[in-house]
């Protein structure tokens, strides 16, 4: 079986951990970088962090570090690093005009059947890649840091991306393990950032208007929130903790609105939109009604062994 290639572009810390990732996975792996003298770190620091992986039994895969480390390669050869690759992964800094750049550069060297992906996290691709030739390859797989240990990708294609581009991708990052999720059309953010602006926002208000103290508000996720969220969606979470997702918003909905209006949300989502009725729809198919019983019951044995986990860990 011929060997797989794959394209970094970039390597810093998330190409670092895409590097590796791939490499775990059996593929071979051109970085690329201007700089010879970087590139050499690069490869320096990766064997130095694989190897403490192993040590510690995290190391991904199932081939020893120097197995990986002979599937890593380095390349000031931009040409080089591009061909012949199934997969592209840009990690440059976030700035729009070095991507637009970069993207310019490695287009010129693109074939109609490769995937390049960014890992942008606070702009749509599509703000500099609409002239190139091959914008039907280019997509968003922004991991999240340290990408090595977070199996999270969010996939955002652009308006114009070819939906094989979309599919190759999410293949590709399952075969590394990774969790990958598709954003139906493109908004500033994506979708982990937006979740996390509000929850920033309101932390800061709580402090802000002397409600509670850092510590406290860490505490509120890390013993709170964190828990449930670790195991469980907030889908899920509120479909356990009423008779399905649709009596959660009969019973809370109302004052949830409330909150939300007080917080300064400007429109908050009302709980009796087809917005509800989607989100349960779908929790009734994956959890049905008559087994929630059970399922509250799994539950609660995994937020034992989490707790459990943490208490050992801590001490």
């Amino acid at each position: 079986m011929s060997s797989r290639k794959v394209a970094i572009i970039g390597g810093g810390l998330i190409g670092k951990s895409w590097s590796m990732l791939f490499a775990a996975a059996n593929f071979e792996v051109y970085i690329y970088d201007v700089d010879e003298a970087m590139l050499t770190g690069v490869r320096d620091t990766i064997h130095k962090m694989a190897n403490d992986l192993e040590a510690k039994g995290y190391l991904k895969g199932n081939s020893s570090v120097a197995e990986q480390m002979s599937r890593i390669h380095t390349t000031t050869c931009l040409k080089e690093c591009i061909e012949g690759a199934e997969y592209i992964q840009e990690c440059i800094p976030e700035n729009k005009d070095l991507k637009a750049k970069v993207f310019s550069q490695v287009d010129e060297f693109l074939t109609d059947d490769q995937v390049f992906a960014s890992s942008v996290s606070t702009f749509p691709i599509s703000q500099f890649t609409e002239n190139l030739k091959h914008r039907q390859c280019c997509v968003v797989a922004q991991p999240v840091n340290p990408a090595y240990h977070i199996r999270l990708v969010e996939i955002v294609p652009a308006p114009w991306t070819n939906p094989a581009v979309v599919e190759k991708t999410t293949a590709i990052l399952r075969e590394l393990d990774m969790a990958p999720v598709l954003l139906k059309k493109e908004v500033t953010g994506f979708a982990l950032n937006r979740i996390q602006c509000v929850l920033f926002n309101e932390c800061l208000s709580l402090v802000h208007n002397d409600v509670l103290s850092p510590e406290d508000i860490d505490t509120v996720l890390t013993e709170g929130l964190g828990m449930r969220y670790a195991l469980i969606g907030p889908f899920h979470a509120i479909h356990l903790n009423a008779e399905g997702v649709q009596n959660y918003a009969e019973r809370y909905g109302k004052a949830i609105y409330g909150v939300n209006k007080e917080q300064g949300i400007a429109e908050p989502v009302a709980w009796d939109s087809p917005a509800v009725k989607t989100v349960h729809k779908a929790m009734t198919k994956k959890i049905p009604l008559d087994k929630l019983v059970e399922a509250r019951q799994k539950r609660d044995e995994k937020l034992a062994a989490l707790g459990k986990l943490k208490r050992n860990f801590l001490d």
